[in-house]
């Protein structure tokens, strides 16, 4: 382009020569090329600017596709740890529950063959919730106990009763997102596993609690405890990581919702579990 450009300025400086008669102007010379090299340079640094911003324009779609795939990648991985967090709070616990009790029923097979039977028959009710369970992962991964209805109270009732705890209420009800209804449920569901495979307890106490900006969950138990302080407790707490598992699982719950899950016990002296979720304020409150 450029030589095609100096050619044609040339012929015009040429051509205006050879047409002037009444001697040489020398503005016919000058003239031509300066407009002609302002012109060059004007396009020349158009262009200039033009890929400039196609090499912008490159690496913003480029930065872009990155971080859709860690995006991507980010949704992935939290994905699995919910569904690893749904499994174990529910299948896992659900099967190791049937393990034992058919353990317990056989050991008693012959000495105690109504104890045996009743065993079996506890083992058969939990995997009975299990298969409902599994089918509702194949659903909307929701509490098979919140899909019956009747809210977060009656499901946990339910649960208490199945696992021989009782459970009270204190304060007024209020209407909670269906998320904090499962992670309390689930919570309350790890915890209640706990002290069945690991405090040896003779009895446990579930109480949820209606305050003015949250909402607390508290699962006791008089059994064996454990102290929280020793290094790394989650991992090593009796027999396992399936302590361990489930008590990183429920402060996980509680994190997500931005609340918080506190443990408090010691060798011998029980536990007290506390879940705590804050409420987000009601539009009274929001327009005061």
């Amino acid at each position: 382009a450029l030589v095609l450009v100096t050619l044609l300025t040339a012929f015009v400086v040429f051509a205006q020569v050879q047409l002037a008669h009444g001697g040489l102007d020398p503005s016919l010379i000058i003239g031509p090329p300066a407009v002609t090299a302002i012109a060059t340079a004007v396009f020349i640094h158009a262009d200039r600017q033009a890929a400039r911003q196609r090499a912008l324009i490159e690496d913003l779609i480029r930065t872009r596709r990155e971080l859709a795939a860690t995006e991507r990648r980010e949704g992935t991985l939290a994905e699995r740890q919910r569904l690893s967090m749904e499994i174990h709070d529910t299948l896992a616990q659900g099967l190791s529950s049937q393990q034992m009790l058919l353990q317990a029923a056989d050991r008693t097979w012959d000495s105690d063959p109504a104890t045996a039977r009743r065993h079996v028959r506890t083992a058969e009710s939990i995997a009975e919730r299990n298969l409902a369970e599994a089918r509702r992962f194949v659903h909307d991964l929701a509490p098979a106990d919140l899909a019956e209805g009747g809210g977060l109270e009656e499901a946990l009732r339910g649960l208490a009763a199945r696992e021989s705890a009782d459970f009270r209420v204190d304060g007024g009800a209020v209407p909670l997102p269906d998320r904090v209804q499962s992670a309390l449920l689930r919570i309350a569901q790890g915890a209640l596993a706990n002290i069945r495979e690991h405090a040896a307890a003779r009895s446990a106490a579930l109480t949820l609690t209606y305050l003015d900006d949250q909402v607390v969950l508290d699962i006791a138990d008089d059994g064996s405890g454990f102290d929280p302080s020793a290094p790394r407790a989650d991992d090593t707490a009796a027999d396992a990581g399936v302590r361990g598992h489930g008590l990183r699982a429920m402060r996980v719950r509680a994190q997500q919702l931005g609340g918080t899950l506190t443990v408090e016990s010691a060798p011998g002296e029980g536990t007290v579990l506390s879940a705590s979720i804050p409420l987000a304020p009601t539009s009274t409150e929001t327009g005061s």
